[in-house]
């Protein structure tokens, strides 16, 4: 059965689906009037994956331009040997999805010890099983509720019993590439704010985890020479971004960091724009920093992820510097080596996190 998991649109989407010709059932289901968010979307489709008891249930984008057929096999067919839960592989620029590249995946592997690397990459299978206990978990919030749910099924996954993989979707992925500098809109808050608030309740579990191991990939990669479209990125905005922060957030960065941290920061501040460099033990300090901060502040979370931002585009800038002359390949080692370093000095986060 195919499902339309919907906002109440009125753009005739509806209509559209239900009077597609296909060889399987159709089912339309749609969030009240006024409701919206992905995450809604899809507690509706673990309900009705309840409801007719299904065994593999498969999402993907809305966006996406560039699936094929052998994407639902790769992203189903490991459910029916035994895993809960399958992330995707697939080629992407160097320069698409760098909210992944610079805080999810290697926040995420360095604290739960699983390498799974598009842990938001939107389209995922899961089992039955799977489906029942993401409808029981526990934390549903506003954040979960819209664009966190990705991280929060991906996290949640990661800490159940059941199995889970990442399989080779056969091509890059190609959808609407958004400019890294562009307004980041509540998209940021509400990943990173579901990161922070799930490491609350796992942290009896993540303090215990050291290093990371890879995560069964399912399937093999074709060689692929096809490349993903290019994202152009606007550097100019990108630095000046990083540098009003310090007129908007600076008090803050003082409190919210370590000493060490910030004075670092402040060193960084200074660099030329052409050898800038936000070096990858002071970002993972800072995001740890943030996280505890997180922690201690429940009732100030937007106004502590807003504060944040500057930063992210100022580490966006120094990745985009850095992986400018690189290829894909060699863009990928440098992220491999930045979640290294995350790992390295997690004992970092565990003191900060303790002491809180």
């Amino acid at each position: 059965v195919i499902i339309n998991c919907d906002n109440f649109s009125e753009d005739g989407t509806k209509d559209a689906f239900m009077k597609t010709k296909t060889e399987v059932p159709k089912i339309y289901i749609s969030t009240p009037k006024g409701v919206n968010g992905k995450g809604n979307n899809l507690k509706n489709l673990f309900k009705k994956a309840m409801e007719l008891k299904a065994q593999a249930i498969l999402i993907v984008d809305a966006d996406l331009k560039s699936i094929t057929p052998q994407w639902i096999k790769n992203l189903g067919e490991p459910l029916f040997l035994g895993y809960g839960f399958v992330a995707p592989l697939y080629i992407r620029h160097k320069l698409d999805g760098t909210i992944t590249n610079n805080i999810a995946y290697p926040l995420t592997r360095a604290l739960y010890g699983r390498r799974v690397r598009q842990p938001i990459g939107g389209d995922f299978g899961f089992s039955g099983e799977m489906a029942e206990y993401f409808l029981k978990f526990p934390l549903w919030n506003e954040e979960v509720a819209h664009f966190g749910i990705d991280i929060w099924m991906t996290t949640v996954a990661m800490n159940t019993n059941l199995p889970i993989c990442q399989t080779f979707m056969g091509g890059p992925k190609t959808h609407k590439p958004k400019d890294p500098s562009a307004d980041l809109g509540p998209m940021f808050r509400e990943v990173v704010g579901t990161i922070f608030t799930l490491m609350d309740i796992y942290s009896p579990f993540w303090k215990r985890v050291k290093w990371s191991k890879p995560t069964s990939i399912f399937g093999f990669g074709l060689g692929e020479t096809e490349l993903p479209p290019p994202v152009n990125v606007n550097m100019e905005l990108l630095y000046k971004k990083f540098k009003d922060g310090f007129k908007n957030y600076q008090d803050s960065w003082a409190s919210i960091l370590s000493e060490d941290v910030y004075r670092k920061l402040l060193e960084v501040k200074e660099l030329n724009e052409s050898f800038f460099d936000f070096p990858n033990y002071i970002w993972a300090k800072v995001l740890f920093d943030y996280a505890v901060a997180f922690k201690n502040n429940k009732g100030k979370r937007d106004e502590l992820l807003n504060s944040l931002v500057p930063l992210y585009y100022g580490k966006v800038y120094s990745y985009a510097l850095r992986v400018d002359d690189m290829t894909t390949k060699q863009a990928e080692e440098y992220i491999e080596e930045m979640c290294y370093i995350f790992e390295e000095n997690k004992p970092y986060l565990i003191e900060r996190w303790d002491r809180s």
